[in-house]
């Protein structure tokens, strides 16, 4: 068998429906493969780094790992930003690159190059991936695609890179048949019945207990797990950015979205519980704040991760529990029963009464023009389409604190990496793994602009992604950070920069759009972007420049200290 015949079969037995690539010289024996042999949806994309996210995505979605593809030099060094968004947010992926043939490369040469595009991107990538993998005998490449989609679906999901010459691409190989399906593994675990013992003692004793959700929730596809162990035990949840969507914006247990930009009740009652278990999350400075021991405090703090290194890391002092989110739900369903839980009833009258005190849409209350924390509601309201993907800048925040998000409905952005350029094609990457169907995009004026061209993916595809731009005709948050710190002093942000007029763009691509500037257009506005739920639609939301994103966290003060009404003790520097 072809090597790269090889190759797309093995695509094709782990489940993988989609591929993402930027065509290049050497990636085309693959490419004729993957078109002659598969059934597999080969996607065009127009720059690596928007295959690269849209893989991300896809593997967010499915659980199985997400691919793309793209040929060396330019096309594989494209592809990084993408292959660190998945390092960084535990999403499973593997990248296949091309590479000149063997004989064209430099090897010992004291030489930078030999071969026309030859790029050593195994050393560019080895930082920010689980494995890597530098292909030079091609009947080694069975074992090495097992071992990739294995590390890569592991422990803390995450990508994986193979690079293949193109001369051992149309090499014969004897195969071993049928193609081997490769499962995750699980990380093992340290869980004990006094463990839950423990923790079962511990919340009968809290007054205000809280649980902290973060993105390892959704990464071990354990949502449905967790919904159920919340309602088992009646403890209130609070979540982080990546997990928006863990739990339903009008389940009676949801609390809010905290950390550095998080909803102000949600943060104060990160600040005042008494007892926290954090399940999946890493606790970083955006999650605690700058003063890790205001969060610690003197209260129990039970952290659940499936990867050791992330527990007492910076928050000291917590009770470790090393264990894969399946393992630690189905031996605490097992453990426990609905008696040994009762609700904190004050608790969440407290929490309830905050909620109304610090209303989100009440926190720019002289905002000129549309408020954008009142249209993430009126947006969201409908409960149309499988989710959200939003890119990086004050709208993700907005969106984050906002959005009313249904049970079945997902929210997506670049977390660890906060790559502006991601949502629009994340936002395609969804919309495949999901069937084709609709997707909404949630962007700014200036993360808009970096993958603009994956208008001619939507329109190509005839994929129903509902696009929303936030147009305040600035980079907004790095502008609120330059009025905190640099005495307003716009450079790059607000002088030297500018953002068309978006309707224009989008209707030269053949997409429908409309614009909306006035308070009284938003509702207006959020119906005509469903108007047709299977075609795509651009709404250009005009936002004053200097709308903050309100509340944030005062830098160096506790969690529950935050902006307008406390003041930063120091520049932030994350």
């Amino acid at each position: 068998m072809k090597s790269s015949d090889y190759i797309a079969r093995f695509l094709e037995a782990q489940g993988v429906k989609t591929v993402f690539e930027m065509a290049g010289g050497m990636i085309t024996h693959m490419l004729d493969s993957l078109h002659q042999l598969t059934p597999i949806d080969i996607v065009s994309m127009h720059h690596e780094q928007s295959a690269s996210f849209a893989a991300d995505a896809y593997g967010r979605v499915t659980g199985v790992p997400g691919v793309a593809m793209a040929t060396s030099g330019p096309g594989a060094t494209n592809l990084l930003t993408g292959i660190a968004s998945c390092y960084f947010d535990s999403s499973p992926a593997v990248f296949i690159t091309g590479q000149v043939n063997i004989h064209e490369q430099k090897g010992d040469r004291n030489i930078r190059q030999l071969g026309f595009q030859e790029t050593d991107i195994i050393s560019m990538a080895r930082p920010v991936t689980k494995a890597c993998y530098a292909v030079t005998d091609a009947h080694e490449l069975p074992a090495i695609l097992e071992d990739a989609f294995r590390i890569a679906l592991s422990g803390r999901p995450g990508p994986v890179l193979i690079d293949i010459p193109m001369n051992l691409q149309r090499v014969d190989i004897t195969p071993t048949l049928p193609i081997p399906f490769v499962t995750r593994e699980r990380v093992a675990h340290q869980l004990t019945p006094g463990v839950f013992d423990e923790l079962v003692a511990e919340v009968a004793a809290a007054r205000k207990p809280l649980i902290l959700v973060g993105r390892g929730v959704r990464s071990s596809f354990m949502t449905e797990e967790f919904r159920r162990f919340v309602e088992l035990t009646q403890i209130p949840v609070v979540t982080t950015l990546l997990a928006v969507d863990a739990i339903p914006h009008d389940h009676p247990l949801r609390v809010g979205y905290i950390g550095s930009y998080g909803n102000r009740w949600a943060n104060m009652a990160l600040g005042h519980a008494d007892l926290l278990i954090v399940l999946g999350s890493r606790l970083d400075i955006r999650q605690t704040g700058a003063d890790t021991d205001y969060f610690k405090g003197t209260r129990p703090i039970y952290h659940v991760d499936c990867e050791v290194g992330e527990i007492n890391n910076r928050v000291l002092g917590c009770r470790e529990v090393v264990a894969d989110l399946e393992d630690f739900f189905t031996l605490a369903h097992s453990y426990y029963t609905p008696e040994l839980f009762q609700p904190k009833q004050e608790w969440l009258e407290e929490l309830a009464a905050s909620k109304v005190q610090w209303r989100d849409t009440n926190e720019l209350p002289d905002i000129t023009g549309i408020n954008p924390n009142v249209f993430m509601h009126a947006l969201s309201k409908p409960r149309l389409g499988s989710g959200y993907v939003a890119d990086v800048g004050n709208h993700q925040m907005w969106a984050a604190q906002s959005l009313e998000l249904g049970a079945d409905q997902l929210y997506m952005t670049s977390g660890g990496l906060g790559s502006m350029g991601f949502a629009l094609p994340a936002a395609l990457g969804m919309c495949f793994a999901t069937g084709r169907k609709p997707v909404v995009v949630i962007a700014g004026d200036g993360g808009f602009q970096m993958n603009i061209q994956e208008l001619q993916c939507i329109v190509h595809n005839k994929l129903p992604v509902k696009l929303v731009v936030l147009n305040n005709n600035c980079l907004g948050m790095i502008r609120q950070f330059q009025d905190s710190y640099f005495e307003g002093r716009y450079q790059s942000t607000y002088w030297g920069y500018s953002a068309p007029d978006f309707t224009k763009i989008a209707e030269a691509y053949g997409i429908k759009t409309l614009t909306i500037a006035s308070p009284d257009d938003v509702e207006q506005g959020a119906d005509w972007l469903w108007a047709d739920p299977n075609e795509p639609a651009l709404l250009q939301v005009m936002i004053d420049t200097h709308t903050n994103c309100y509340p944030k966290l005062a830098f160096g003060r506790p969690i529950t200290e935050m902006e307008p009404f406390a003041k930063p003790l120091e520049m932030e520097g994350t």
